[in-house]
């Protein structure tokens, strides 16, 4: 297979049965597929194209399933793409991607790959398979800017490329930057993951402002994950795994109790008025809920029925702090595409997840009056909080 392969449509559909959901399989080769992170975007705005990894011809490409006629087309024929790296624009015209040093987008029409940037002789990312070492990279919101963090000796830089001009500048250069997050509507604005135990970092695109914005309870092995931004405000929301969500305003510090559930991976719709999370320890499938009310009463959309790898979730507090792991004695084990990563489409109506449910990790939605709608008394799951 190579670049603009066209394959028919793979998708099937079906209805869950805990819930009575609307469901869509959209890829059924038995290899490994997901969609981009859980923050980012895996459509462009005007949702005519779905974009994913597929690893079936060997290794990790990009594809996109065309929206019109369900049609897989393979965007890239490109060895070394970070896998995690990838989002596209918001306008449709390319998606963005990482590959060995280089920073690359494809055109989605022409197919055309460009290298806006080459790093030289970097690591480019960290070792492992969480947190930085996933390697992803965050374009604002009018797709001027494109955050990538670079792995580089002893240190990562975050860089800022300029899309329209391929200019790059390194905006800050410190132990570790993971998670890189414009803010939906100021594209002067980031956030960004630093190490465990400062975990929540904001900083200008100019590189001014840089700072923690929560510190955690380090007594109580408090473990902070997985954040967020809730669109049309400055507040960041983030797993206090495994006992909630919480909001954090970035110029008050002002903390609120947002939900209480094991919230794993949470997303936001593009009106800040819902969020789906999946779930892990236990796995109560894909939760929604609303995250203004300070209640969060979830909500159970479907089962994503993926196997969530990773055993070091199965705790009340952060392993990272405990002694065996700091000896050595284990190695986080989690391969990503086992997580389900819940995701809004542009529109709020589709949730699209990964799950491997079938024994390979396949791309899904999920489509039902759940989502957007607060009549969710029918779908009520009594062993919830």
């Amino acid at each position: 297979m190579t670049r603009g392969a066209l394959l028919a449509s793979e998708a099937t559909t079906f209805i869950d049965e805990t819930t009575g959901a609307l469901m869509r399989q959209v890829t059924a080769y038995p290899s490994i597929h997901h969609h981009p992170f859980y923050y980012l975007p895996a459509y462009d705005d005007a949702m005519r194209r779905l974009i994913l990894v597929s690893h079936r011809t060997g290794r990790p490409e990009l594809f996109a399933e065309l929206r019109d006629t369900g049609q897989l087309l393979q965007l890239t024929d490109h060895a070394g793409i970070s896998e995690w790296s990838v989002h596209p624009s918001h306008d449709g015209r390319y998606v963005y991607f990482t590959a060995a040093t280089g920073a690359w987008r494809v055109d989605t029409e022409t197919l055309r790959e460009e290298e806006l940037v080459n790093f030289g002789a970097v690591a480019m990312r960290e070792p492992g398979m969480v947190g930085a070492a996933m390697g992803t990279t965050s374009v604002s919101h009018d797709d001027h800017y494109w955050a990538v963090p670079v792995k580089v000796g002893a240190v990562t830089r975050f860089v800022i490329i300029d899309t329209r001009t391929g200019q790059h500048n390194v905006i800050l250069e410190r132990d570790t930057i993971g998670h890189p997050e414009f803010h939906p509507s100021d594209n002067t604005l980031l956030r960004y993951a630093g190490a465990y135990y400062e975990r929540m970092w904001v900083i200008g695109r100019d590189g001014s402002g840089n700072r923690l914005v929560y510190k955690r309870d380090a007594a109580q092995k408090e473990w902070v994950v997985h954040e967020t931004w809730r669109p049309g405000t400055r507040e960041l929301v983030v797993t206090r795994w495994p006992h909630g969500l919480i909001g954090v305003d970035v110029d008050t510090g002002a903390v609120r109790q947002v939900a209480t559930f094991n919230a794993w991976h949470p997303a936001m719709n593009r009106q800040g008025t819902l969020m789906c999370a999946d779930t892990a320890f236990p796995d109560r499938g894909l939760l929604l809920f609303d995250p203004r009310d300070g209640i969060g009463a979830p909500q159970v959309l479907c089962q994503s029925k993926s196997s969530n790898e990773g055993a070091h979730w199965n705790t009340d507090h952060c392993p990272y702090d405990d002694d065996d792991y700091k000896q050595g004695k284990w190695k986080v084990y989690a391969p990503q595409h086992t997580h389900p990563h819940p995701s809004f489409s542009p529109d709020g109506a589709t949730i699209v997840f990964t799950s491997d449910r079938t024994g390979h990790a396949q791309v899904y939605e999920a489509r039902s009056d759940l989502t957007g709608s607060r009549t969710f008394a029918s779908r009520r799951d009594p062993a919830l909080p």
